[in-house]
């Protein structure tokens, strides 16, 4: 397996055809995943926007005092406000926003970001990612798999790495229960998150800041003879962590 960045694409606006600009500079193999950053398939979906968009409300501006209070800076309440609008949980609302974000993506203020938003002032995630790799896949000139990436913080380690957001073309996870391990001993809760694993290679290629790479193709993955499944985010039933924290509240003096 080896991966490599799509050079040479441009500016990403809204109404562009992300399958027609990678096809035209890669020469795409069947059985190829291209992994494609949220971010330009958010600028092609038109999904940036101005803070004054999301006047803020009630709620939305006591969020942004307490986070003002906690953290010692300044917080823009009517950013809360879209991290509000964007998401179907606030699972933390403190030292940060930690949400679910429409798509199912747990992550911090919703993943809307900041930065790499083509001269606005907010940039949205694809409101349903699955369904934006199931079309660059359509118009793609291959039979490939495509993977929306985004980078996230981890639970109990410092550092972001690449995550899928959505997929189209290969299962989510290989599952591997059932199977046996050297020793001959049965795998009983192996299922291992490959689309996640496909994202964090293309960001060791794409890089973050100005690389302007948001496109790789991984090329000679083999998903083997595995069962596959297409359970990526957890339910909350079996989400223990986010039960966890629901009863949690931030103490700034401990």
């Amino acid at each position: 397996m080896h991966t490599f960045a799509v050079s040479g694409l441009p500016e990403v606006d809204a109404g562009d055809d992300l399958a027609a600009l990678v096809s035209e500079r890669a020469d795409l193999t069947d059985g190829d995943i291209v992994c494609v950053a949220s971010t330009v398939v958010s600028k092609a979906e038109g999904r940036t926007a101005a803070l004054d968009d999301f006047p803020a409300g009630p709620r939305a501006r006591e969020i942004a005092g307490h986070l003002a209070d906690v953290t010692g800076e300044e917080k823009d309440p009517r950013f809360a406000q879209a991290v509000l609008e964007e998401s179907t949980e606030v699972v933390m609302e403190a030292p940060f926003l930690l949400t679910e974000a429409t798509c199912g993506h747990v992550g911090v203020n919703a993943g809307i970001d900041r930065s790499n938003t083509g001269g606005d002032d907010l940039l949205l995630l694809p409101e349903r990612p699955s369904e934006s790799a199931e079309r660059i896949r359509a118009g793609l000139d291959a039979d490939v798999g495509v993977v929306v990436t985004d980078t996230s913080g981890r639970p109990f380690r410092h550092g972001q790495r690449g995550v899928a957001l959505g997929w189209a073309g290969l299962p989510a996870s290989r599952d591997w229960r059932g199977e046996t391990d050297r020793d001959g001993h049965e795998l009983e809760v192996t299922v291992e998150a490959v689309v996640d694993e496909l994202a964090a290679a293309a960001n060791l290629v794409s890089g973050e800041g100005d690389g302007g790479t948001p496109v790789v193709v991984v090329r000679d993955f083999e998903f083997g003879d595995h069962a596959g499944s297409e359970n990526l985010f957890r339910e909350v039933s079996g989400d223990f962590v986010r039960q966890a924290l629901r009863g949690w509240e931030f103490d700034a003096g401990h």
